[in-house]
């Protein structure tokens, strides 16, 4: 039972925070070399909703929407 509880502080703690910042690196670099595109944006919308589920903020871009 403490095992199932601190995997799951385990998961969420460090594997959620650990992809959202994965995926948010592939996103910026596609996006640099092939521009914006659907993709990419699902990539940085997808780390934000990780971000948010791991009880931190949504991060802000200014120029991107």
């Amino acid at each position: 039972m403490i095992g199932k509880a601190l995997g799951r502080w385990a998961l969420i703690a460090i594997a959620v925070p650990l992809v959202a910042a994965g995926a948010r690196q592939i996103g910026h670099a596609v996006e640099q070399r092939r521009g914006s595109s659907r993709a990419t944006r699902m990539l940085h919308r997808g780390a934000d909703t990780l971000q948010r589920l791991g009880g931190r903020k949504r991060r802000r871009r200014f120029g991107f929407r």
